[in-house]
């Protein structure tokens, strides 16, 4: 005999999921839940889209860790608000963190929420959160194979930002085979190659992300 425990949490989690989306849609929100490894750049990613986009849209951003604030806390200290979940040990957030995190937050008066996900490249994808779209950070020092060894995250994504290419040299990072990988697992999905630390790249993939957030 076989009990399948996967499957009723996630038909709970997918119900508040669409509570989520009708709030975000009846306030007008666009959210994105950006999915990433550890050390990939995903705070850093986030102010800088933060410095790209303020002036067009009021910004609010969701932290995912295991513990600690300390994303939260660099997100706030640049005037956006910011509110931090720890999981304890869980290796994504769920739909119902998600409807907690966002009660604090002025939703009449926010155009964008990102939620900045566990860092781990298998547990969020199964997650929906509510969210209008997912993306996907990754690394240049992680490898241009990774979309073979985690293929779930790049399908799952409508966006995958390439961070760090300033190392591109030094970790022997083969570009074209990485979005060759990409457009067999995902050919719909644009590639924004970036450094968020030197702003190379950002101004490409915040247009970009503006337009979606239009869109809505």
């Amino acid at each position: 005999m076989q009990i399948d425990m996967k499957q009723p949490i996630l038909d709970k989690n997918d119900r508040l999921a669409q509570s989520n989306r009708e709030l975000f849609a009846e306030k007008k929100v666009f959210v994105l839940d950006l999915l990433a490894s550890p050390g990939s750049g995903k705070t850093s990613t986030i102010l800088a889209t933060i410095e790209a986009l303020r002036d067009d849209f009021n910004i609010a951003v969701i932290e995912g860790d295991i513990a600690s604030s300390v994303d939260s806390e660099k997100i706030s200290a640049q005037g956006i608000p910011a509110v931090q979940i720890n999981t304890g040990g869980a290796c994504h957030l769920e739909s119902d963190m998600i409807r907690r995190a966002v009660e604090p937050l002025d939703l009449d008066n926010l155009d964008l929420i990102i939620v900045e996900n566990v860092g781990n490249l298998v547990c969020p994808t199964d997650f929906d959160l509510g969210e209008n779209m997912k993306a996907m950070i990754l690394s240049v020092p992680e490898g241009d194979d990774k979309p073979l060894k985690y293929p779930g995250v790049f399908q799952a994504a409508r966006a995958i930002v390439l961070n760090k290419i300033d190392t591109m040299s030094v970790f022997n990072f083969d570009k074209e085979l990485f979005r060759d990988h990409i457009k067999n697992l995902n050919p719909t999905a644009p590639v924004f190659p970036i450094s968020a630390t030197n702003g190379d790249g950002v101004d490409i993939w915040a247009q970009w992300l503006a337009e979606q957030i239009r869109a809505l």
